[in-house]
């Protein structure tokens, strides 16, 4: 039997519908049940054909593994089981192979896990897509854009702990191999009016409570800020906590994905800056005053909060007090400066902190935008990922102006979504050659019109109500849209001429209504002129202006005297219409494709699904006509390959194998089960099925069939499974007799041979025996002969000794007498020998005696008369003394002690000079050697008469130096100065002779292009690595120096690249550690700096900074400035990039490695 392929489907062992195209029958009960059914199962994902509907779970699943991944990586879409991860496949696989640009609209309400379905795309998109250092870094960059802009652009609300309070479109760019390149952010709508007030039981965004949590105390003290919430007005203390929720370590999560995003510290520390900026803009309160003239103007209360907040500005107090206390109308040559009251004092407070927050948000995305942007300029393949706010109805009439705009940005989704619906469903019938027939549905464009008609549309009324000169207020603007719009089928107020209205109770004086796709919506006109205007006075535009702080500056560019604009800026209306047509137009450029996000509770609590709540989300998303108009025509299609794959079982021509083609097989399959004709078509590529009932039937009649499959397989198994175990029993049966037979003769062959061999050893050992015993009689009969001849030897050697002994005793008896004689002889002269040697003996001891005594008693009588010798001189010399003493007395009295102390110091002086001058050292400078001094008194002088004698020699050594030499090291002094104990690389140059032509330009015929082209002397001629400014690589330059110029030059043709006067020359920046790097500034607006400045690397980095030094101080009068740093900002082309030097791996071996990390750091690792 030929073995099938098992696969999966989208309709195996499926809970409910997995695809609600195939929901029968049809209506909003089958539709919330089937959801609620897959919800129990934790199934939270649905499909309406191609766009996915999810469930939030409040839950953690174990559905988003790794191995779910893999599981879903390069699957049909409709293979298994829906999941956001199939959605995600189907689009980066159409991006990757079909060259097709994708968008994902992800929509619904605050809390249905919008945020969270963009970053399960983009991380399945990071999982899948290639590998490498390069992709790595990008992967990683636009995955960590997240945690920032959550943490700016968050905050809790009563329906979400983590409710995104913007809208977000994210272009994601790959290349051809599909292989992230960067990304492009953009935002829509921050809701900044939270900055300054929140509704019960909400928070301001997130950031604020995480600096508070996990800033450190030293990063608090220089913000000038404290840990307590309680101490801020713009902070709620109602919900100053989350559950679950961690601030102090997000806080640190954000300052870490704000260093991988590319973010650098004084950037980082600036935007911090800004933030406790605003929080101190709450604490300022105002206290009413009368001027003489009658007119009412505000006070600030305690000037310390403004002082702090002045200090973290670098804003002049006195500039920003007055900015809270008057306004300034210009008027063409006019200006009126008028006083604010209390109220409007806390206006400009509030229309401050969130113009500075808004703004502060767009520079985060657009600082973002220049770290993830692609680097190449090669053809790229757009993903767009659009996580926006959805449909919001809020009760009791609190539907204001920005709920109105979030409901016209769901309007334009709605109808650019029904119309790539159909485009999509359209094109489909025409490429499978199906019949079109015209769908019905609800068109809402003229709900669109209603809106953002450029005549009569309500935001080109509200424009031109704020642009109106006199007094504007909401009802003003009320009443001109039931003049304009009254009429309209979607519009409805209660004091328009429509009679209809007029005893609506639920429609109260001050609110009109619009009948949107999703139901109509009660929107409370108050506030909709002020937040439309949103305006900021210029007198504070411009004290933002005048702050020390870059970042503040750049975000108030209006506030610049010299570009006053007396131009009203676009509202806030107009801004947000242009972005959703910008939006629009972006998005018809792509494929769409959409994911639904439902809310199932109010609670935020898992397991409870309420059916109110889930119903009207249906209802507002359009879910029940999408399914409507997906199903208008033919409600399942399937490629005729998978088609007859799953189903050839339920006809005998094609299972199991089916030769011919696929669409052959599947009519044959059809006409078998007589399935009638006007229930499907047949396309080009696919089969289409209209009912779901037709398709339910084939599912139900496959279940059937692969039971009987099933027992069939089972029957034919088991019979296999006896077969083969007998066959097997039978195989060793037969193995085991045919072992046994074997072993069998084995045992009587060893038997037979070991009895053979035992009887063969008997008569061996027999045989052996019997010669023996003939060998043993044979041999005591020779030994008997033997012992009788040596018997009788024996007795004739013996009688032999006898004799010859007997004649040795008599000759020994002879000798011992003799030598007896001899001995005796000897003794007695020996006696004689030692009695004359006594006798000698005693008459030397005896005259040595005498000798000695005699000799004791002249030294006796010599000493006696040495001391009277002694005496007599000592005391004739005495007597010399007495005579000089009073012979000189009268001379000398007083001052004697002084004369000869003072002449005893002479001679002692004298002395030590004359021994001075025998004990010089060499004249070499180095030689360290000196006498040691001979008086402690001495001790000064001794050491001034060092110094002296060390700069003698030394100027006598340098008397020999030729010009050349003087100027070596005078050069060889000046690096001292400059670099001693500040740069690494200085003590292994100081051996190293500065050369400085090190290329002979004059002599090489390679280099006469280059000669003939300088005319002036060469100072430097070397060869560098010049630093590529776009990714960090280097290379070979020809840097030569002259007494007006530094010039670059190509190392192969000689040609000159770059050409820069010295006076252009500000900086040369360098690093401390042991490496050659070093980046030569220039001065902004030159026409040498059009490029950026140059960053080089060379071996005799010593001796070209210290001539380039000599040489500027030289020809400009003035000291070049060396700046030693491990991080400095070197200037390419329009961006400062930071050159940060680190310590390297050993790996790397011994040369500094240079990398470009992103658009503003360049690193440098140095073993």
């Amino acid at each position: 039997m030929a073995k099938t392929e098992v696969k999966t489907s989208l309709l195996d062992n499926m809970i409910g519908v997995g695809d609600m195209v195939l929901l029968e029958p049809l209506n909003e009960d089958t539709f919330i049940d089937n959801l609620r059914k897959r919800f129990d199962h934790n199934e939270v994902y649905t499909y309406i054909g191609s766009v996915l509907v999810s469930v939030n779970p409040y839950r953690s699943l174990p559905i988003y593994s790794p191995e779910k991944v893999e599981e879903y990586r390069n699957r049909n879409f409709y293979e298994l089981s829906p999941h956001i991860y199939a959605l995600s496949d189907e689009v980066y696989r159409s991006l990757r192979d079909q060259d097709k640009d994708q968008c994902i609209l992800i929509t619904g309400e605050s809390g249905a896990g919008k945020t969270e379905a963009s970053k399960l795309v983009m991380s399945y998109i990071a999982a899948v897509c290639g590998k490498g250092a390069e992709v790595n870094q990008v992967k990683e960059q636009l995955l960590q854009s997240n945690p920032v802009l959550e943490a700016f652009g968050n905050a809790k609300t009563v329906r979400n702990d983590n409710s995104s309070r913007f809208g977000k479109y994210m272009d994601i760019e790959f290349n051809f191999k599909g292989d992230p390149l960067g990304g492009v952010i953009s935002n829509y709508l921050l809701e900044k009016s939270r900055v300054v007030k929140q509704p019960r039981g909400e928070r301001n965004f997130h950031v604020f409570y995480q600096l508070l949590a996990g800033a450190s105390e030293e990063l608090l003290n220089k913000l000038k800020l404290k840990r307590d919430v309680s101490r801020y007005n713009y902070l709620s203390l109602d919900s100053a906590t989350v559950n679950g929720m961690d601030d102090a370590a997000n806080f640190r999560t954000v300052r870490n994905a704000m260093q991988i995003v590319g973010f650098l510290d004084h950037e980082a520390q600036s935007v911090l800056e800004v933030v406790a900026t605003v929080l101190k803009l709450g604490n300022i309160e105002f206290k009413p005053d009368s001027r003489v003239n009658g007119l009412d103007e505000s006070k600030i209360k305690d000037k310390n909060e403004l002082k702090e907040i002045c200090e973290l500005t670098g804003i002049d107090q006195s500039v920003l007090e007055r900015a809270f206390s008057f306004r300034t109308v210009e008027a063409k040559q006019e200006k009126v400066s008028t006083t604010l009251n209390v109220a409007q004092a806390y206006y400009a407070r509030d229309a401050l902190a969130k113009n500075l927050y808004s703004r502060l948000f767009s520079w985060l995305v657009n600082r973002i935008n220049e770290s993830i942007k692609a680097q190449t300029k090669v053809r790229k393949k757009v993903m767009g990922v659009l996580d926006i706010y959805g449909f919001e109805i809020f009760e009791n009439a609190d539907n204001s102006f920005e709920q109105f705009i979030i409901n016209y940005c769901n309007e334009k989704l709605q109808q650019i979504f029904i119309e790539l619906t159909l485009k999509e469903e359209q094109e489909e019938y025409i490429q499978e050659d199906i019949e079109w027939t015209h769908i019905n549905y609800f068109n809402n464009t003229i709900i669109c019109d209603l809106i953002e008609n450029n005549t009569n549309g309500i935001l080109a009324m509200l424009d031109e109500e704020c642009l109106r000169p006199g007094i504007v207020t909401d009802e003003t603007f009320l009443e001109k849209l039931n003049q304009v719009c009254a009429t309209h089928q979607h519009f409805e107020s209660r004091m328009s001429k429509c009679s209809r209205f007029l005893n609506d109770t639920s429609l109260p004086h001050s609110c009109f209504r619009i009948q949107h796709y999703a139901g109509k919506v009660l929107y409370q006109v108050e506030g909709f002129v002020d937040k439309n205007n949103d305006l900021l006075y210029r007198d504070l535009s411009q004290a933002m202006w005048k702050t020390s702080q870059p970042l503040i500056k750049s975000l108030f560019p209006e506030g610049n005297p010299a570009k006053i604009n007396l131009k009203r800026p676009p509202t806030a209306g107009s801004q947000f219409k242009a972005s959703v047509a910008t939006l629009m137009k972006n998005l018809q450029t792509k494929n769409p494709n959409y994911i639904r996000c439902i809310k199932p509770n109010d609670k935020k609590a898992a397991y409870i699904f309420s059916e109110t709540l889930v119903r009207h989300q249906v209802r507002y998303l359009g879910l029940l006509e999408n399914v409507r108009v997906r199903r208008a025509g033919y409600a399942f299609r399937q490629a005729y390959g998978p088609c007859l794959e799953r189903y050839k079982m339920l006809c005998k021509q094609t299972w199991p194998h089916w030769k011919g083609p696929a669409r052959s097989g599947v009519e044959a399959l059809l006409n078998e089960l007589e399935i009638p004709v006007e229930e499907y078509s047949f396309g080009k590529s696919k089969i289409f099925i209209r009912n779901p009932r037709t398709l339910f039937k084939l599912e139900d009649l496959r279940k059937q069939r692969l039971e009987d499959l099933a027992t069939l397989i089972q029957k034919i198994y088991r019979g296999w499974k006896c077969r083969t175990h007998f066959l097997l029993m039978r195989k060793s049966q037969i193995v085991i007799a045919a072992w046994y037979r074997r072993y069998a003769q084995q045992k009587w062959y060893q038997k037979t041979k070991s009895s053979a061999l035992v009887i063969q050893s008997y008569i061996r050992g027999w045989k052996a025996r019997k010669l023996l015993r003939e060998l043993k009689h044979q041999k005591r009969c020779e030994e008997a002969v033997t012992t009788i001849a040596a018997y009788w030897h024996g007795t004739q050697a013996r009688r032999e000794l006898r004799r010859l002994k007997e004649e040795a005793r008599k000759k020994h008896a002879i000798a011992v007498i003799w030598a007896y004689w001899l001995g005796s002889k000897a003794r007695r002269e020996l006696r004689r020998l030692k009695e004359e040697a006594r006798r000698k003996h005693a008459v030397a001891v005896i005259w040595a005696y005498w000798l000695g005594l005699k000799a004791r008693r002249e030294l006796r009588r010599l000493k006696e008369e040495a001391r009277r010798k002694h005496a007599v001189a000592v005391i004739w010399a005495y007597w010399l003394g007495l005579k000089v003493r009073r012979e000189y007395r009268k001379f000398f009295r007083a001052y004697a002690g002084k004369k000869i102390y003072e002449f005893t110091l002479q001679r002692i002086v004298q002395n030590y000079f004359l021994d001075m001058k025998n004990k010089m050292p060499s004249l070499s400078p180095i030689d360290k050697n000196w006498p040691s001094r001979p008086y402690l008194f001495l001790d000064s002088t001794h050491k001034e008469l060092k110094r002296i004698f060390h700069l003698w020699r030394c100027k006598k050594y340098r008397d020999q130096f030729t010009d050349q030499q003087k100027l070596i090291y005078e050069e060889k002094l000046e690096a001292s100065e400059l670099f001693k104990d500040k740069k690494a690389l200085y003590p292994s140059s100081v051996g190293q002779p500065f050369q400085g032509p090190y290329l002979a330009i004059n002599e090489n015929p390679k280099y006469k292009k280059l000669k003939d082209a300088i005319e002036e002397k060469i100072i430097i001629a070397e060869i560098v690595n010049k630093i590529n400014r776009a990714n960090g690589k280097s290379t070979s330059r020809i840097f030569l120096l002259t007494n007006n110029n530094l010039l670059l030059a190509d190392q192969k043709s000689g040609q000159i690249k770059s050409e820069v006067p010295l006076v252009d020359v500000t900086k040369v920046s360098m690093s401390s550690q042991n490496d050659g790097f070093f980046a030569i500034h220039l001065k902004e607006g030159s026409e040498a700096a059009s490029k950026g400045d140059f960053l080089f690397s060379s071996d005799h980095l010593i001796e070209m900074a210290t001539k380039l030094y000599r040489t500027t101080l030289s020809q400009t009068k003035q000291k070049l400035n060396i700046e030693i740093s491990d991080e400095f900002l070197v200037q390419f082309r329009k961006d400062k990039v930071c050159v940060k030097f680190i310590q390297g791996s050993q790996n790397n071996g011994s040369v500094p490695m240079c990398k470009r990390k992103n658009n503003r750091l360049l690193e440098v690792a140095v073993p």
